[in-house]
């Protein structure tokens, strides 16, 4: 068992009161959240991807001098191997884990350390984008490893993700303990796209607050050291609970969860900055929030929407509701002839799956459920087969509405992914036949036929625990078919349904998506048609 505290580079990005309960001995036998299924597969993609990089960067090399790591030996052995190749001078050391530096109290490796200017210096490979349409980030082509021939690119700008930049001035730090740094204070990252290589300047005051990703690094790990170190000896704990965004996937939220639901305390129903804030200003449970009146000014700086909602929110946990009106009257759009549509995706590889329920006036479609997929394991190409025959037929019902002298709407929850692989599919197969031009697509999105829901719940609820889907429609009275329905175990079931971890696909799983997929057309269906008859039953957040 470890006596002292070594911290890897993700302990400066997490909340403060995990890092807390990941040192505090007493909490070594408490029971953990079971693994999230969708954290798994990023894990297993990304290792995927990562190899994929390594194979790309050593063709592109071939005159260079490479020691790859292999990632199946004992920690103690890959420190070694990467101490050597160091030792030796190897231009490129490939799955490098760097010794533990012990007097820093420092821990972690890189992807590829590059040799440069007399040292090292890191390179990440991610699973994510990092960079956005624009200018300014500073590039390489992407089997480029050399940042001396890094240039300003006219066409991207960084896209922010802190946590890279934060392990890079960890394993900056490292090297520099390790007497192994490179002169130049830079560090690479290639990421999904693989198209280039970004570099990081980590002496470049880029950050919102004016500060160098190694100021910002530096203050940060004195922080989280001293909160570890702290629990490590038993001392006064130097981080409380408070829920955040990163509570939803933390293996320790049923713990904080259970104190913070004995405390009462204001996060539950506030988060961030505002619920710190409350508590400094002595409101520091949901019950002190739901007594203050919604009319008056807030007793701190207020950045999280109107404040009597929060107030409201606040009411309606304690009255145990999970909705409540914001408005006097419920309104949602209708038409003659309606389509509920709902995406499936797999990661950032792609949308296996549209599916539709069509409902309203005979236009002479079948009415129902139908699905428009493929069960080619993505990427594959066989995905514009079955976007285009998905907007094929949407297309034909919108005209067969349209020559009846009827009207259309389009629905969906939560538009903003269903637009993003809508444009996707555009863009990644614009050369399939039958493939619509962007701009009938923008014309679609920008029109009053196509409905978001999530907005329209956003607009005229108050959601005590969340405006999710699968949160919502029970209020409207509906019920998925399959207990463990929800977005995470779907990844689970499509690996299985496409075979893609080597072995025969599973049919079975297929049918089960499709459940799962019908099922969730039609709870906007059912929330659709609760919202226009039975929802100004729940309480006005003004009757609280």
């Amino acid at each position: 068992m470890e006596t002292e505290v070594l911290l890897e580079a993700g302990a400066v990005s997490r909340c403060r009161r995990r890092v807390h309960l990941d040192h505090d001995p007493a909490m070594r036998e408490v029971p953990l959240a079971p693994p999230d299924p969708s954290a798994e597969q990023r894990i297993a993609d990304a290792a995927a991807h990562r190899i994929e990089i390594r194979d790309r960067l050593i063709a592109a090399n071939p005159g260079a001098s490479w020691v790859v790591v292999d990632r199946e030996l004992p920690p103690p052995g890959r420190a070694a191997a990467t101490q050597q190749a160091m030792a030796r001078g190897a231009d490129y050391i490939w799955g490098a884990l760097l010794p533990a530096d012990r007097a820093g109290h420092r821990r972690g490796g890189s992807e590829l350390l590059v040799r440069a200017d007399g040292g090292y210096l890191p390179v990440l490979v991610v699973r994510h984008r990092i960079t956005d349409p624009g200018a300014g980030a500073v590039t390489t082509p992407p089997h480029d490893l050399d940042p001396r021939h890094a240039i300003p690119d006219p066409a991207r700008r960084v896209r922010s993700h802190p946590r890279d930049q934060m392990r890079l001035a960890h394993l900056r730090r490292m090297l520099e303990a390790h007497g192994v740094a490179s002169g130049r204070l830079v560090g690479g990252v290639i990421g999904l796209d693989a198209d280039v290589v970004l570099w990081h300047d980590l002496t470049a005051a880029t950050w919102p607050n004016g500060r160098t990703a190694l100021t910002e690094y530096d203050l940060r790990f004195a922080d989280r050291l001293a909160i570890a170190e702290a629990a490590r000896s038993g001392g006064p704990a130097l981080a409380e609970p408070s829920r955040v965004l990163e509570c939803r996937t933390c293996p320790w939220w049923p713990t904080c969860e259970a104190e913070l639901t004995a405390m009462r305390d204001v996060s539950l129903v506030v988060r961030g900055e505002d619920a710190m804030e409350l508590r400094r200003a002595g409101v520091s449970t949901v019950d002190k929030l739901a007594a203050l009146d919604p009319d008056d000014e807030p007793p701190i700086i207020w950045t999280s929407g109107p404040f009597a909602d929060a107030v409201a929110l606040a009411r309606a946990w304690l009255a145990d509701l999970t909705m409540v009106r914001r408005v006097r009257e419920v309104e949602v759009a209708r038409a003659d002839v309606e389509v509920d549509i709902d995406m499936e995706s797999f990661g950032e590889s792609g949308a296996y799956l549209w599916g539709c329920l069509l409902s309203g006036a005979d236009i002479g479609v079948e009415q129902g459920y139908r699905a428009f997929v493929t069960w080619q394991p993505l990427p594959t190409g066989d995905e514009a087969r079955s976007f285009t025959e998905f907007w094929t037929w949407l297309r034909e019902v919108r005209e067969r509405t349209l020559a009846a002298g009827l009207t259309f709407r389009a629905y969906c929850y939560n538009a903003m992914a269903e637009n993003r692989w809508l444009f996707g599919s555009v863009e990644r197969f614009g050369d399939f036949p039958g493939m619509p031009a962007k701009r009938e697509i923008q014309s679609f999105v920008d029109s009053d036929e196509w409905v978001d829901l999530f907005r329209s719940v956003s607009d005229q609820f108050l959601c005590a625990r969340g405006k999710g889907l699968k949160v919502v429609a029970p209020v409207a009275g509906f019920t998925w078919r399959d207990p463990e329905a929800g977005g995470e175990a779907s990844m689970r079931w499509y690996r299985q349904a496409v075979g893609m971890d080597g072995g025969e696909p599973d049919l079975s799983q297929r049918d089960r998506l499709l459940r799962y997929n019908e099922d969730d057309v039609r709870a906007t269906h059912a929330l659709r048609h609760w919202m226009t008859t039975t929802a100004n039953s729940i309480p006005f957040m003004g009757d609280l």
